[in-house]
């Protein structure tokens, strides 16, 4: 198994005790919905009140903000890539891939949170933030990989390809969104018809980029 395949196979460990990790996972969906109702301005205060518990207890899971937005991210992540490995399960490679892409954009386009976590973090190198992409890399790379071996799935994408693609769709959608929700789904078709191995042609050199994830402003 390669180191990337082994990625994919064994998330990092977080070692928290029980009482602990219910508390983090409260202030989270509480962070959450204050988020997504109030915008990203929305206090500690008002987040604390919501999760039952302290502002003191908030800061010592979160000392800042941008800790804070950084594990809503995070979080949004790891059930990215949770849905990547379910999807490594299923027998075929292409509809493994596109559920997989559906997922990350209807992630970007209807979870309100999310967006406004990524509206306002200031640095995407966060290690949070970093770890988490590099997980997403790993589990779209092993999923592009499967399809490139059934011949389906032209040979030189790559797992950030894919990432940079269900930014892609969601920015090409973005404008649509408000009056239709799913319209994004159009332009996954388009992309995803435009990844297959037949008739292509050799792709540019790929570069290496900080943050796959969209900037929304």
């Amino acid at each position: 198994m390669s180191t990337e395949e082994e990625a994919v196979a064994a998330p990092p460990a977080r070692r928290m005790r029980a009482d602990a990790v219910r508390t983090r996972k409260a202030l989270l969906k509480a962070a959450a919905e204050v988020f997504a109702e109030h915008g990203a301005e929305a206090s500690i205060a008002q987040i604390a009140a919501r999760a039952g518990i302290g502002k003191g207890t908030v800061f010592r899971h979160f000392p800042t903000k941008e800790d804070l937005f950084a594990a809503i991210i995070g979080e949004a992540i790891d059930g990215l890539v949770a849905v990547g490995r379910q999807q490594a399960e299923q027998a075929d490679a292409d509809a493994a891939l596109l559920q997989f892409m559906s997922a990350g954009v209807d992630l970007y386009a209807n979870n309100r949170a999310l967006a406004e976590a990524l509206r306002m973090v200031s640095d995407v190198r966060h290690p949070e933030i970093q770890a988490g992409q590099e997980q997403l890399i790993a589990t779209a790379g092993s999923l592009a990989r499967r399809a490139q071996r059934d011949g389906s799935l032209r040979a030189d994408l790559n797992g950030q390809d894919v990432m940079l693609l269900i930014c892609g769709v969601y920015y090409a959608a973005a404008p649509l969104l408000a009056a239709d929700p799913s319209a994004w789904r159009r332009y996954l078709r388009l992309t995803f018809d435009g990844m297959c191995a037949t008739g292509t042609g050799p792709l540019p050199p790929a570069l290496v980029h900080n943050s796959l994830l969209p900037t929304i402003r």
